[in-house]
C-alpha cells in the first residue's frame, strides 16, 4: 500500500476544471511557500541557514547569523547534541515634552545537531565573524579515511 497526498477541495465536487481552484490558489502564493508549518504555534519564523562540511580530518559547520554579537550566543554540548542559542535584544527610548519615542526588537533562535560518535567533543571549536558562526569538530582518530592497504598474494 502506499500513500498519496490528498488534496482536499474547499467546495466539495463544485472544483473542478471549470472552478476557481481555492486550493491551488493559496498553494502558489509567495507567502504561504515561505511560512514554517509551526510559524503560528512556537513563534519562530525562521531559523538560520546552516552548512556542514565533510572532510577527511572534521566537520566544518557555519550558521549564518548577521546582526548578533559573541555574547548573545551560548553553545553547549549535552548527551551527544551540539546546542546553539542565541539572543538578542534592543530598546531605544526618546522622551521629550510632547511625547514619548519608544523602539524594541527582540530576535532569538536555536538549533540543536546531534554529534557523530567520530567527533571529539573536546576538541570542538567555535568563531564568530563577519555574521557566520563557525565551528570545526575533529574526528577521533579511528574514524578518520586512511588510505587502502595493498596486500600482497603469495
Amino acid at each position: 500500500m502506499s500513500l498519496v497526498k490528498f488534496r482536499r477541495r474547499p467546495f466539495g465536487n463544485l472544483s473542478t476544471q471549470d472552478f476557481f481552484d481555492m486550493d491551488d490558489f493559496f498553494d502558489n502564493r509567495r507567502w504561504v511557500r515561505n511560512m514554517l508549518p509551526d510559524t503560528f504555534w512556537n513563534g519562530n519564523t525562521s531559523q538560520p541557514a546552516l552548512n556542514i562540511k565533510e572532510t577527511d580530518d572534521d566537520f566544518e559547520i557555519e550558521l549564518s547569523a548577521p546582526g548578533f554579537g559573541k555574547k548573545d550566543f551560548n553553545v553547549t554540548i549535552e548527551d551527544g547534541c551540539l546546542n546553539i542559542t542565541a539572543e538578542k535584544e534592543h530598546s531605544e527610548e526618546e522622551k521629550d515634552d510632547n511625547y514619548t519615542r519608544r523602539e524594541f526588537s527582540y530576535n532569538s533562535f536555536e538549533r540543536s545537531l546531534q554529534l557523530p560518535e567520530s567527533v571529539k567533543e573536546e576538541a570542538i571549536k567555535a568563531k564568530y565573524k563577519d555574521g557566520i558562526l563557525s565551528f570545526k569538530l575533529v574526528k577521533k582518530e579511528e574514524a578518520k579515511k586512511r588510505p587502502p592497504k595493498v596486500i600482497e598474494i603469495a
